[in-house]
């Protein structure tokens, strides 16, 4: 039956052929205890086949008793229409019920803004199709009916606060692939039409993506790309004899291995996840291609937020942190504030040690390794880091705890790990074009005092910054760190530990627990957005070091975890603080206008 151009305010019911009496008759025989039908007309509710027309004359019947839907009759209210995908006309007149229900019966508000929710993932069928679809078209959202989902959240959004049911609802998608990529899509496109959801939203994403990412270390996504890429090929080789090599190396490339697709199952649930967010991230910043600086910054501010409470605290986690690195390339304002906000972090006495050697830690990083930051940024931060370290090495060398020891000193040794590690990567920079005013710069840190003090920073920093770090102020002769690097590496004492296969003895490489949050990026597709504005490591010549290993002069030295998602080192409940507050130097180099 036809009925595109009806007035459905001002038109009677459509006659369809039913079964049963209307909905106020029925209601009335249901609170007589007759519920032949009612469940009649439950089971009619439901029937994936019912018609257009018939939807509509029920929910206009259904709309002039609304008053009467109370709590006695939720088992009516739970059934699950089939209205997505209907006509326009379907769809307007559902909108309207759920409208006048939720402003009449408040009961029910979280359950259809839940059952709205709910429709943000694909149905059974189509969840198979996704990636067929995903490529063929391009984007499936019109498949799929969301925008009819995104319709009604508006309409009802305004009478329930409705974080509670997008939370209760994702608890059920963490368990897919395609499905969660599209659910989260869709959580991200209702960050957009509602404002202040963004920040929860984004916070609800980004747990469950940090949860992947502590479950799929680097090392261990490394090892299985490299494993399938080795077994592939020997099977090629195999098949095919060692008679036409080129061939074999086509074969790789056109396998699985040779694509976009991760062959670790949680890295590629990341990546596509990661790929999301990013591509959300730009098209927040952008309006017709160009920045918007408002939005851009009330963004910014949001994640920020979700950073301290979930990012900064998570220990060795990969790839989500990124999401701030490239929202930081859009500006160079945006990069600063970041550093300021770490810097802030680092110094502060009244968070715990814990999380402020952590915010060290993504200091260091992302001096050494955002390609877009200036010499001029980099020489700010360092203009604040060493003399703070100073400051610190005055308050404690004339006290009584002016030794090595990372319960007391935890902040400080991951700070001098941090200006070690940054110099180690931009000390080019800072010495091209000038190499007399660059030296004369790295001379003025005094980075022999602190390499010196009582402290002893380079017995607890890891072995590879410092051996590289040594090599390179040798070159430069600024700081001759060997004959302390020796002096403990004699004072090391082997750790006996025993297991089921004997005893191991082994040294422990890393006190600090710690780890560099923008190492290098192994997730495939969404990598294609971050290798742009990274910097690489290269090996510096003339180093006689040997430690550099393709891009991570590192590698094998950082924390893997094992699917544990937990603080930086030590306990976050310890709240150890430094000795005392040693003053900071004035935060100079934000002083330009976002």
């Amino acid at each position: 039956m036809e009925i595109e151009g009806r007035d459905f305010m001002n038109t009677p019911p459509l006659k369809t052929v039913r079964f049963g009496g209307n909905v106020v008759a029925t209601l009335a025989k249901f609170k007589q205890g007759d519920t032949s039908d009612y469940e009649l007309l439950k089971h009619q509710l439901a029937d994936p086949d019912i018609k257009d027309a018939q939807i509509i004359n029920w929910l206009q019947e259904f709309r002039n008793c609304v008053t009467q839907l109370s709590k006695d009759h939720e088992q009516l209210i739970y059934v699950r229409l089939p209205w997505l995908g209907r006509s326009p006309a379907v769809v307007e007149e559902y909108l309207s019920f759920l409208s006048n229900l939720v402003s009449a019966q408040t009961v029910y508000l979280r359950a259809c803004l839940k059952m709205v929710v709910s429709n943000f993932k694909p149905s059974e069928f189509l969840s198979v199709c996704v990636d067929i679809l995903i490529t063929q078209y391009g984007y499936f959202e019109d498949v799929l009916s969301f925008d009819q989902c995104h319709q009604a959240l508006q309409l009802i959004g305004r009478y329930v606060p409705s974080y509670v049911a997008i939370r209760q609802s994702y608890n059920i998608m963490v368990v897919f692939h395609s499905p969660q990529e599209c659910y989260v899509h869709n959580l991200l496109r209702v960050a957009v039409y509602i404002p202040s959801l963004r920040r929860d939203v984004l916070e609800l994403i980004i747990s469950r993506m940090l949860k992947l990412d502590v479950s799929a270390p680097r090392g261990e996504i490394e090892e299985v790309e490299e494993n399938t890429v080795q077994q592939e090929l020997k099977g090629e080789q195999e098949e095919e004899g060692l008679f036409d090599m080129d061939e074999d190396v086509c074969s790789v490339k056109s396998s699985p291995a040779g694509t976009n697709v991760m062959v670790h199952p949680v890295a590629e649930r990341l990546d596509t996840l990661m790929v999301v967010l990013l591509a959300f991230i730009k098209d927040m910043c952008h309006v017709n291609g160009c920045l918007d600086v408002e939005r851009t910054k009330d963004l910014y501010k949001d994640l920020v937020c979700v950073f301290d409470k979930l990012i900064l605290p998570t220990h060795a986690s990969c790839h989500v942190q990124y999401a701030l690195f490239y929202l930081c390339s859009f500006r160079l304002a945006l990069a600063e504030a970041f550093l300021e906000h770490l810097w802030r972090l680092l110094q502060s006495q009244s968070h715990p040690a814990v999380l402020r050697q952590s915010a060290a830690g993504y200091m260091g990083s992302f001096l050494a390794r955002a390609n877009f930051l200036p010499v001029a940024t980099v020489r700010a931060c360092l203009d604040l880091l060493v003399p703070w370290l100073h400051l610190y090495i005055d308050s404690q060398d004339s006290g009584s705890r002016a030794y090595c020891d990372i319960t007391l000193h935890g902040p400080f040794y991951n700070a001098c790990q941090a200006v070690f590690y940054t110099l180690i990567f931009r000390h080019r920079s800072i010495l091209e074009g000038n190499m007399k005013k660059g030296l004369a710069y790295l001379q003025s840190l005094n980075l022999e005092r602190i390499v010196m003090c009582q402290l002893n920073p380079l017995k607890v920093c890891l072995p590879a910054v410092t051996n590289m770090f040594a090599a390179i102020t040798r070159k430069y002769q600024l700081v001759f760190c060997y004959t302390i690097i020796e002096r403990n590496n004699r004072h090391v004492l082997p750790v006996v530990r025993s297991s089921v296969g004997g005893d191991c003895v082994s040294t422990n490489t890393n006190p600090l627990d710690s780890f560099f949050p923008f190492d290098p990026y192994v997730l495939k597709r969404s990598s294609k957005l971050i290798e742009p504005l990274y910097q690489v490591w290269e090996e510096p010549a003339d180093t006689e070091c040997s430690d550099a290993d393709e891009d991570d002069f590192l590698r094998g030295e950082t924390p893997e975890t094992k699917g544990v998602m937990g603080m930086t080192p030590g306990s976050y409940e310890s709240h150890l603080h430094s000795p005392s507050s040693v003053g900071s130097p004035p935060i100079s180099f934000l002083q330009r206008p976002f």
